[in-house]
């Protein structure tokens, strides 16, 4: 599959992941907050390399590289909170989130270098 594609479809599968690991949190004010800004964070990877790809110049694209990065290294924040804070259950899908999640974001940075020209 092209790499292009692929990523894609990584970042699509992770978000699908992360709301259904979302979805089986308890239903407690202590997450809503770290929750609400996973589900932005983590879905905003995939919606931004969408976005590159159907941008006007290579500019735009690698701009929304860069965002769907950040996304990425910010979707680790949230997940590490929730492994580091919380208690829960299920450590060891959240460990398999992280991992991805930090697979997405190795991708998205040597993607983001390449355009660049620093790579």
């Amino acid at each position: 599959m092209e790499t292009k594609l692929q990523i894609k479809y990584r970042a699509y599968q992770f978000s699908i992941q992360i709301i259904r690991f979302i979805s089986q949190l308890p239903n407690q004010k202590i997450f809503w907050i770290i929750t609400d800004q996973l589900m932005r964070s983590a879905t905003s990877i995939g919606a931004n390399i969408v976005e590159a790809q159907a941008g006007s110049s290579k500019r735009d694209f690698r701009r929304f590289y860069e965002i769907a990065l950040k996304s990425a290294n910010e979707t680790k924040y949230w997940l590490g909170l929730l492994r580091d804070a919380c208690n829960l259950k299920n450590q060891q899908e959240l460990s398999g989130l992280l991992k991805e999640a930090e697979e997405i974001s190795n991708i998205l940075g040597a993607s983001v270098l390449t355009l660049k020209g620093k790579r």
